[in-house]
């Protein structure tokens, strides 16, 4: 069965610091690029990273470059999303989703940023209050 479990949301004031992690099962983890994207309220789904679990490579939003960093522990197939400087415009539910990672294309084309991903989890609030 396939898994995405996503936890480390919560509440946080203007420029504090959340990690959030992306625990994977039940697929071929370094096959696949893991994708984190956001909605808030009333807004569309928008991508915030993405990290290709073979390679390493990855893609920041303009919104969040130099802000949030993206890793991967493939041991524990598992990925994080560590999140500082938190702005009021960054609350929203996030959510991680995995898609099979294509050669030919590279992490930050519009290949990866199609929300049809294979796999979702459930996802977890994020708020940053001013």
């Amino acid at each position: 069965e396939v898994q995405l479990v996503e936890s480390g949301g919560g509440l946080v004031q203007t420029g504090g610091s959340l990690r959030l992690s992306c625990a994977a099962s039940g697929f071929a983890f370094d096959e696949y690029v893991i994708g984190w994207f956001r909605q808030a309220p009333g807004k569309e789904r928008e991508g915030v990273s993405y990290i290709n679990n073979g390679d390493g490579s990855k893609w920041y939003a303009d919104s969040v470059k130099g802000r949030f960093t993206a890793s991967s522990d493939n041991a524990k197939n598992t990925v994080y999303l560590q999140m500082n400087s938190l702005k009021p415009e960054d609350t929203a539910v996030y959510f991680c989703a995995a898609r099979e990672a294509f050669l030919g294309y590279a992490v930050g084309s519009s290949y990866y940023s199609r929300p049809d991903y294979d796999y979702w989890g459930q996802g977890t609030q994020v708020t940053v209050s001013s």
